[in-house]
Protein backbone atom coordinates (compact mmCIF):
# COMPACT_ATOMS: atom_id res chain seq x y z
CA UNK A 1 0.00 0.00 0.00
CA UNK A 2 2.88 2.52 0.65
CA UNK A 3 4.11 1.54 -2.58
CA UNK A 4 1.29 2.77 -4.51
CA UNK A 5 0.63 5.73 -2.49
CA UNK A 6 4.10 6.78 -3.38
CA UNK A 7 3.65 6.16 -6.50
CA UNK A 8 0.48 8.14 -7.23
CA UNK A 9 1.73 11.15 -4.89
CA UNK A 10 5.11 10.83 -7.15
CA UNK A 11 2.89 11.15 -10.29
CA UNK A 12 0.84 14.51 -9.09
CA UNK A 13 3.63 16.50 -7.72
CA UNK A 14 6.37 16.27 -10.64
CA UNK A 15 8.05 19.08 -12.43
CA UNK A 16 9.11 19.60 -15.55
CA UNK A 17 12.99 18.47 -15.95
CA UNK A 18 14.34 18.36 -19.23
CA UNK A 19 13.75 14.39 -19.50
CA UNK A 20 12.24 15.65 -23.35
CA UNK A 21 13.84 12.49 -25.37
CA UNK A 22 11.62 11.15 -27.73
CA UNK A 23 8.84 13.07 -25.85
CA UNK A 24 8.80 15.93 -28.57
CA UNK A 25 8.15 13.81 -31.26
CA UNK A 26 5.34 11.43 -29.24
CA UNK A 27 2.06 11.40 -29.98
CA UNK A 28 -0.37 8.65 -28.49
CA UNK A 29 -2.01 6.45 -31.35
CA UNK A 30 -3.80 3.35 -30.87
CA UNK A 31 -2.79 1.38 -34.13
CA UNK A 32 -5.33 -1.07 -33.71
CA UNK A 33 -7.86 -1.78 -36.28
CA UNK A 34 -11.64 -1.57 -35.47
CA UNK A 35 -13.72 -4.53 -35.52
CA UNK A 36 -17.13 -5.81 -37.52
CA UNK A 37 -18.73 -3.76 -35.98
CA UNK A 38 -19.56 0.77 -35.69
CA UNK A 39 -19.36 2.02 -32.36
CA UNK A 40 -22.03 3.60 -30.69
CA UNK A 41 -22.04 5.75 -27.54
CA UNK A 42 -25.05 6.27 -25.05
CA UNK A 43 -24.72 8.41 -22.07
CA UNK A 44 -27.22 7.26 -18.98
CA UNK A 45 -27.46 9.62 -15.62
CA UNK A 46 -28.76 7.30 -13.10
CA UNK A 47 -28.83 7.34 -9.34
CA UNK A 48 -28.44 4.18 -6.98
CA UNK A 49 -31.26 5.21 -4.36
CA UNK A 50 -30.19 2.50 -2.00
CA UNK A 51 -26.55 4.91 -1.10
CA UNK A 52 -25.99 7.85 0.40
CA UNK A 53 -23.62 10.32 -1.44
CA UNK A 54 -21.92 14.14 -0.65
CA UNK A 55 -22.47 16.33 -3.62
CA UNK A 56 -18.85 18.22 -3.99
CA UNK A 57 -20.38 21.76 -4.71
CA UNK A 58 -22.23 24.26 -7.09
CA UNK A 59 -23.47 24.01 -10.94
CA UNK A 60 -22.42 26.63 -13.33
CA UNK A 61 -25.77 28.30 -12.66
CA UNK A 62 -25.09 28.23 -8.87
CA UNK A 63 -27.73 26.05 -8.00
CA UNK A 64 -26.75 22.87 -5.64
CA UNK A 65 -26.47 19.41 -7.20
CA UNK A 66 -28.89 16.51 -6.06
CA UNK A 67 -28.16 15.32 -2.92
CA UNK A 68 -28.38 12.01 -1.16
CA UNK A 69 -28.31 9.40 -3.65
CA UNK A 70 -25.14 8.24 -5.30
CA UNK A 71 -25.25 9.80 -9.16
CA UNK A 72 -24.01 7.06 -11.54
CA UNK A 73 -22.93 8.43 -15.10
CA UNK A 74 -22.61 5.67 -16.98
CA UNK A 75 -20.80 5.40 -20.30
CA UNK A 76 -21.87 2.38 -22.63
CA UNK A 77 -20.23 1.58 -25.72
CA UNK A 78 -21.80 -1.35 -27.81
CA UNK A 79 -21.81 -2.55 -31.35
CA UNK A 80 -23.50 -0.20 -33.62
CA UNK A 81 -25.35 0.31 -36.97
CA UNK A 82 -23.43 1.95 -39.23
CA UNK A 83 -23.96 5.96 -39.26
CA UNK A 84 -22.74 9.04 -41.19
CA UNK A 85 -23.12 11.15 -38.15
CA UNK A 86 -20.13 12.62 -36.84
CA UNK A 87 -17.60 10.63 -34.34
CA UNK A 88 -17.19 11.24 -30.63
CA UNK A 89 -14.14 14.00 -30.16
CA UNK A 90 -11.98 13.65 -26.90
CA UNK A 91 -13.34 17.09 -26.19
CA UNK A 92 -16.80 15.66 -26.45
CA UNK A 93 -15.23 12.96 -23.62
CA UNK A 94 -13.99 15.37 -21.47
CA UNK A 95 -17.27 17.52 -21.28
CA UNK A 96 -19.00 14.27 -19.77
CA UNK A 97 -16.16 14.18 -17.21
CA UNK A 98 -17.17 17.62 -15.91
CA UNK A 99 -21.07 16.91 -15.47
CA UNK A 100 -20.23 13.29 -14.04
CA UNK A 101 -21.77 13.91 -10.82
CA UNK A 102 -24.30 17.32 -11.74
CA UNK A 103 -25.86 15.93 -14.49
CA UNK A 104 -27.27 19.24 -14.65
CA UNK A 105 -24.32 21.38 -15.66
CA UNK A 106 -20.46 21.30 -15.19
CA UNK A 107 -19.76 21.57 -11.48
CA UNK A 108 -17.48 24.44 -10.99
CA UNK A 109 -13.81 24.44 -9.19
CA UNK A 110 -14.36 21.18 -8.96
CA UNK A 111 -11.74 17.72 -9.55
CA UNK A 112 -13.59 16.70 -12.49
CA UNK A 113 -12.55 20.15 -13.73
CA UNK A 114 -9.21 20.21 -12.87
CA UNK A 115 -8.65 16.26 -14.50
CA UNK A 116 -9.69 17.69 -17.74
CA UNK A 117 -7.56 20.89 -17.81
CA UNK A 118 -4.55 18.54 -16.65
CA UNK A 119 -4.91 15.73 -19.28
CA UNK A 120 -6.95 16.34 -21.74
CA UNK A 121 -5.60 19.79 -22.74
CA UNK A 122 -4.14 20.11 -26.19
CA UNK A 123 -5.79 16.96 -27.47
CA UNK A 124 -9.96 17.98 -27.44
CA UNK A 125 -10.47 17.90 -31.20
CA UNK A 126 -9.40 14.19 -31.46
CA UNK A 127 -11.60 12.10 -33.07
CA UNK A 128 -12.87 7.94 -31.73
CA UNK A 129 -14.45 5.74 -32.78
CA UNK A 130 -18.17 5.94 -30.91
CA UNK A 131 -20.84 7.98 -32.47
CA UNK A 132 -23.46 9.71 -29.68
CA UNK A 133 -26.57 7.41 -29.73
CA UNK A 134 -26.15 5.25 -32.59
CA UNK A 135 -28.65 2.61 -33.66
CA UNK A 136 -27.35 -0.07 -31.58
CA UNK A 137 -27.24 -3.45 -33.65
CA UNK A 138 -29.50 -6.34 -33.93
CA UNK A 139 -28.35 -9.50 -31.40
CA UNK A 140 -27.15 -9.95 -28.06
CA UNK A 141 -23.68 -9.66 -26.96
CA UNK A 142 -21.15 -10.21 -24.36
CA UNK A 143 -20.79 -7.48 -21.34
CA UNK A 144 -17.65 -6.03 -19.59
CA UNK A 145 -18.00 -3.59 -16.85
CA UNK A 146 -14.61 -1.71 -16.84
CA UNK A 147 -13.41 0.19 -13.18
CA UNK A 148 -11.32 2.73 -13.69
CA UNK A 149 -8.45 3.54 -11.18
CA UNK A 150 -8.65 5.72 -8.44
CA UNK A 151 -10.83 8.80 -8.62
CA UNK A 152 -10.31 8.70 -12.38
CA UNK A 153 -13.48 9.46 -14.86
CA UNK A 154 -14.86 6.66 -17.11
CA UNK A 155 -12.57 7.86 -20.11
CA UNK A 156 -9.44 6.91 -18.99
CA UNK A 157 -9.01 4.34 -21.19
CA UNK A 158 -11.41 5.38 -24.24
CA UNK A 159 -9.47 3.18 -27.17
CA UNK A 160 -9.47 -0.05 -25.08
CA UNK A 161 -13.43 0.50 -24.78
CA UNK A 162 -14.18 1.14 -28.10
CA UNK A 163 -12.16 -1.28 -29.38
CA UNK A 164 -13.80 -3.87 -27.54
CA UNK A 165 -17.26 -2.72 -29.06
CA UNK A 166 -16.19 -2.71 -32.14
CA UNK A 167 -15.37 -6.57 -31.94
CA UNK A 168 -19.17 -7.06 -30.10
CA UNK A 169 -19.01 -6.44 -26.63
CA UNK A 170 -21.14 -4.28 -24.75
CA UNK A 171 -18.93 -2.19 -22.59
CA UNK A 172 -20.21 -0.27 -19.50
CA UNK A 173 -18.33 2.28 -17.16
CA UNK A 174 -19.20 4.63 -14.46
CA UNK A 175 -16.18 6.98 -12.42
CA UNK A 176 -14.38 5.53 -9.85
CA UNK A 177 -16.24 7.22 -6.87
CA UNK A 178 -15.54 6.60 -2.87
CA UNK A 179 -18.11 5.14 -0.15
CA UNK A 180 -19.66 8.38 0.38
CA UNK A 181 -18.55 11.21 -2.04
CA UNK A 182 -16.75 12.00 -5.31
CA UNK A 183 -13.82 10.95 -3.41
CA UNK A 184 -12.13 7.50 -3.61
CA UNK A 185 -10.27 6.38 -0.37
CA UNK A 186 -7.72 3.47 -0.80
CA UNK A 187 -8.80 1.24 2.00
CA UNK A 188 -11.36 -1.38 1.92
CA UNK A 189 -14.30 0.55 1.78
CA UNK A 190 -13.63 2.30 -1.06
CA UNK A 191 -12.99 -1.56 -2.97
CA UNK A 192 -16.09 -2.14 -1.85
CA UNK A 193 -17.77 1.46 -2.85
CA UNK A 194 -16.42 0.98 -6.40
CA UNK A 195 -17.50 -2.70 -6.46
CA UNK A 196 -20.74 -1.73 -5.82
CA UNK A 197 -20.67 0.16 -8.25
CA UNK A 198 -19.73 -3.09 -11.04
CA UNK A 199 -23.15 -4.95 -9.23
CA UNK A 200 -24.88 -1.76 -9.78
CA UNK A 201 -24.31 -1.88 -13.73
CA UNK A 202 -24.14 -5.70 -14.33
CA UNK A 203 -28.33 -4.91 -13.30
CA UNK A 204 -28.51 -2.28 -15.85
CA UNK A 205 -27.20 -4.29 -18.40
CA UNK A 206 -29.83 -6.23 -18.08
CA UNK A 207 -32.29 -3.73 -19.24
CA UNK A 208 -30.16 -3.15 -22.45
CA UNK A 209 -31.44 -4.73 -25.61
CA UNK A 210 -28.20 -5.39 -26.94
CA UNK A 211 -26.20 -7.28 -23.94
CA UNK A 212 -25.92 -10.65 -23.00
CA UNK A 213 -26.11 -10.76 -19.31
CA UNK A 214 -25.31 -13.85 -18.53
CA UNK A 215 -22.04 -13.56 -20.03
CA UNK A 216 -20.36 -10.90 -18.30
CA UNK A 217 -16.49 -10.03 -17.62
CA UNK A 218 -14.96 -7.63 -15.35
CA UNK A 219 -12.31 -5.23 -16.10
CA UNK A 220 -10.41 -3.10 -13.78
CA UNK A 221 -6.87 -0.51 -14.19
CA UNK A 222 -4.94 -0.07 -11.05
CA UNK A 223 -7.66 0.59 -7.77
CA UNK A 224 -9.36 -0.55 -10.56
CA UNK A 225 -8.38 -3.61 -10.48
CA UNK A 226 -8.62 -4.09 -6.66
CA UNK A 227 -12.37 -3.24 -6.73
CA UNK A 228 -12.94 -5.66 -9.98
CA UNK A 229 -11.54 -8.38 -7.71
CA UNK A 230 -13.47 -7.39 -5.08
CA UNK A 231 -17.20 -7.66 -7.29
CA UNK A 232 -16.22 -10.80 -8.30
CA UNK A 233 -16.27 -12.52 -5.18
CA UNK A 234 -19.24 -10.84 -4.31
CA UNK A 235 -21.69 -11.31 -7.77
CA UNK A 236 -21.21 -14.97 -8.76
CA UNK A 237 -22.84 -12.95 -12.60
CA UNK A 238 -19.08 -12.18 -12.95
CA UNK A 239 -17.67 -15.06 -15.23
CA UNK A 240 -14.62 -13.59 -16.07
CA UNK A 241 -11.88 -11.00 -14.90
CA UNK A 242 -9.28 -8.80 -16.18
CA UNK A 243 -6.82 -6.47 -14.03
CA UNK A 244 -4.89 -4.43 -15.67
CA UNK A 245 -1.77 -3.58 -13.66
CA UNK A 246 -4.55 -4.27 -10.67
CA UNK A 247 -3.63 -3.01 -7.04
CA UNK A 248 -4.10 -6.27 -5.54
CA UNK A 249 -0.97 -7.43 -6.44
CA UNK A 250 0.97 -4.27 -4.39
CA UNK A 251 -1.77 -4.11 -1.91
CA UNK A 252 -2.50 -7.75 -0.70
CA UNK A 253 -3.41 -6.64 2.74
CA UNK A 254 -6.35 -4.88 1.58
CA UNK A 255 -7.42 -8.21 -0.29
CA UNK A 256 -7.44 -10.21 3.21
CA UNK A 257 -9.00 -7.09 5.39
CA UNK A 258 -11.91 -7.64 3.34
CA UNK A 259 -12.50 -10.94 4.70
CA UNK A 260 -15.13 -11.46 1.90
CA UNK A 261 -12.47 -12.09 -1.08
CA UNK A 262 -11.96 -15.95 -0.18
CA UNK A 263 -9.31 -16.86 -3.13
CA UNK A 264 -9.78 -20.45 -2.77
CA UNK A 265 -13.38 -20.21 -3.91
CA UNK A 266 -12.59 -18.24 -7.25
CA UNK A 267 -12.97 -20.09 -9.76
CA UNK A 268 -13.99 -17.83 -12.50
CA UNK A 269 -10.61 -17.55 -15.35
CA UNK A 270 -8.54 -14.60 -14.42
CA UNK A 271 -5.90 -11.96 -17.09
CA UNK A 272 -3.30 -10.23 -15.11
CA UNK A 273 -1.55 -7.61 -17.45
CA UNK A 274 1.42 -6.01 -15.54
CA UNK A 275 4.45 -4.45 -15.24
CA UNK A 276 7.58 -6.15 -15.21
CA UNK A 277 7.98 -8.24 -12.20
CA UNK A 278 9.17 -6.21 -9.34
CA UNK A 279 12.39 -7.09 -7.73
CA UNK A 280 12.60 -8.15 -4.27
CA UNK A 281 14.09 -5.08 -3.23
CA UNK A 282 11.38 -2.98 -3.75
CA UNK A 283 9.12 -5.97 -2.70
CA UNK A 284 10.81 -5.57 0.51
CA UNK A 285 10.27 -1.82 0.76
CA UNK A 286 6.68 -2.39 0.09
CA UNK A 287 5.87 -4.36 2.84
CA UNK A 288 8.51 -2.95 5.12
CA UNK A 289 5.55 -2.25 7.73
CA UNK A 290 3.72 -4.32 7.70
CA UNK A 291 4.87 -7.30 10.59
CA UNK A 292 2.23 -9.76 8.73
CA UNK A 293 3.94 -9.76 5.49
CA UNK A 294 4.04 -13.00 5.38
CA UNK A 295 0.63 -14.24 5.97
CA UNK A 296 -0.45 -11.40 3.38
CA UNK A 297 -1.74 -13.61 0.59
CA UNK A 298 -0.36 -13.09 -3.14
CA UNK A 299 -3.74 -13.28 -5.20
CA UNK A 300 -1.97 -15.01 -8.58
CA UNK A 301 -0.35 -17.70 -6.57
CA UNK A 302 -3.61 -18.16 -4.76
CA UNK A 303 -5.71 -18.70 -7.64
CA UNK A 304 -5.27 -21.92 -8.35
CA UNK A 305 -9.18 -23.10 -9.48
CA UNK A 306 -9.53 -21.06 -12.27
CA UNK A 307 -6.96 -20.22 -15.58
CA UNK A 308 -4.81 -17.81 -14.56
CA UNK A 309 -3.21 -15.41 -17.98
CA UNK A 310 -0.57 -13.57 -16.78
CA UNK A 311 0.96 -10.92 -19.79
CA UNK A 312 3.79 -9.00 -18.55
CA UNK A 313 4.55 -5.28 -20.28
CA UNK A 314 8.25 -4.73 -19.82
CA UNK A 315 9.02 -1.78 -21.53
CA UNK A 316 5.94 0.18 -19.50
CA UNK A 317 4.55 2.21 -16.34
CA UNK A 318 2.15 1.68 -14.79
CA UNK A 319 0.18 5.18 -16.11
CA UNK A 320 0.64 3.53 -19.82
CA UNK A 321 -2.07 1.36 -19.08
CA UNK A 322 -4.14 4.11 -19.92
CA UNK A 323 -4.78 5.59 -23.25
CA UNK A 324 -6.20 8.88 -21.81
CA UNK A 325 -2.89 9.59 -20.10
CA UNK A 326 -0.06 8.32 -22.43
CA UNK A 327 -2.26 10.97 -25.10
CA UNK A 328 -1.45 13.67 -22.03
CA UNK A 329 0.79 16.55 -22.85
CA UNK A 330 2.12 16.27 -19.08
CA UNK A 331 2.81 12.53 -20.14
CA UNK A 332 4.57 13.71 -23.61
CA UNK A 333 6.74 16.14 -20.86
CA UNK A 334 6.96 13.66 -17.44
CA UNK A 335 6.47 10.07 -18.61
CA UNK A 336 10.26 9.06 -19.15
CA UNK A 337 10.44 9.00 -15.28
CA UNK A 338 8.81 6.16 -14.86
CA UNK A 339 9.45 4.29 -18.54
CA UNK A 340 12.05 1.08 -17.94
CA UNK A 341 15.21 2.06 -19.09
CA UNK A 342 15.87 1.21 -22.92
CA UNK A 343 12.37 1.57 -23.75
CA UNK A 344 10.59 4.59 -25.44
CA UNK A 345 7.20 6.11 -25.36
CA UNK A 346 6.61 5.20 -28.44
CA UNK A 347 6.84 1.35 -27.58
CA UNK A 348 4.32 1.79 -24.62
CA UNK A 349 1.64 2.99 -27.47
CA UNK A 350 2.65 -0.40 -29.21
CA UNK A 351 2.57 -2.26 -26.15
CA UNK A 352 -0.98 -0.74 -25.25
CA UNK A 353 -2.11 -2.24 -28.88
CA UNK A 354 -0.43 -5.75 -27.88
CA UNK A 355 -2.26 -5.07 -24.33
CA UNK A 356 -6.00 -4.45 -26.53
CA UNK A 357 -5.39 -7.89 -28.17
CA UNK A 358 -4.51 -10.38 -25.35
CA UNK A 359 -8.14 -8.58 -23.25
CA UNK A 360 -9.94 -9.41 -26.66
CA UNK A 361 -8.61 -12.99 -26.80
CA UNK A 362 -9.34 -13.31 -23.90
CA UNK A 363 -12.65 -12.30 -23.63
CA UNK A 364 -13.60 -14.04 -27.12
CA UNK A 365 -12.03 -17.28 -25.31
CA UNK A 366 -13.65 -17.23 -22.17
CA UNK A 367 -16.78 -15.79 -23.06
CA UNK A 368 -17.44 -16.48 -26.49
CA UNK A 369 -15.63 -20.06 -27.08
CA UNK A 370 -13.54 -18.60 -29.81
CA UNK A 371 -10.82 -21.56 -30.89
CA UNK A 372 -8.92 -19.05 -32.69
CA UNK A 373 -8.75 -16.82 -29.51
CA UNK A 374 -8.09 -19.96 -27.46
CA UNK A 375 -5.28 -20.54 -29.79
CA UNK A 376 -3.62 -17.07 -29.57
CA UNK A 377 -3.68 -17.08 -25.50
CA UNK A 378 -2.28 -20.24 -25.76
CA UNK A 379 0.59 -19.35 -27.67
CA UNK A 380 4.03 -17.60 -27.19
CA UNK A 381 4.03 -13.86 -27.64
CA UNK A 382 6.11 -14.58 -30.51
CA UNK A 383 4.17 -16.60 -32.28
CA UNK A 384 1.46 -14.02 -31.79
CA UNK A 385 3.44 -11.54 -33.49
CA UNK A 386 4.55 -9.21 -30.03
CA UNK A 387 7.92 -7.28 -31.30
CA UNK A 388 10.67 -8.88 -29.14
CA UNK A 389 11.21 -7.96 -25.98
CA UNK A 390 8.45 -6.22 -25.63
CA UNK A 391 6.26 -8.69 -23.68
CA UNK A 392 6.20 -12.19 -21.62
CA UNK A 393 3.04 -14.40 -20.94
CA UNK A 394 2.18 -17.28 -19.07
CA UNK A 395 -0.84 -19.36 -19.12
CA UNK A 396 -1.80 -21.99 -16.03
CA UNK A 397 -4.62 -24.34 -16.22
CA UNK A 398 -7.40 -24.32 -13.53
CA UNK A 399 -6.13 -27.26 -10.77
CA UNK A 400 -9.12 -30.37 -10.38
CA UNK A 401 -12.29 -28.65 -8.93
CA UNK A 402 -14.36 -31.12 -6.47
CA UNK A 403 -17.86 -32.59 -7.54
CA UNK A 404 -18.81 -30.56 -4.22
CA UNK A 405 -17.56 -27.56 -5.67
CA UNK A 406 -19.32 -27.94 -9.12
CA UNK A 407 -22.09 -28.76 -7.24
CA UNK A 408 -21.88 -25.22 -5.01
CA UNK A 409 -22.96 -23.28 -8.39
CA UNK A 410 -19.76 -21.82 -8.44
CA UNK A 411 -18.86 -21.21 -12.13
CA UNK A 412 -16.02 -23.25 -13.13
CA UNK A 413 -13.49 -22.56 -15.89
CA UNK A 414 -13.53 -23.92 -19.18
Amino acid sequence: MVRLLLYLVAWCVWADTGLAQDAAVFHFAFAEKPGEYAVGLRVVEQRDASRRFASEGQTAAGASTQQGTRPLQTLAWYPAQPSSSPTMQLGDYGALVKTETSFAGPVDDGASQRFVAEYMQGTTAQHTWAVRDAAMQTGRFPVVIYAPSVDAPATENIELCEYLASHGFVVLASPSMGAGSRRMTLDVAGAVAEAEDISFLLGFAATLPVADAHRVAVMGYSWGGMAALFAAARDRRIGALVSLDGSFRYSPELVQQSGEVRLEQMRIPLLVVSRAEESLESWDAQHQDHAQCSAVPNVLNAWTHGDLVHVQLLGVSHIQFSSLYQRSERFRREGLRFVPADYSLAEGAVSYGWMARYVLAFLEDYLEQDASARKFVEQTPAANGVPRHLMAATLRHAAAVSTASQESGVPATH
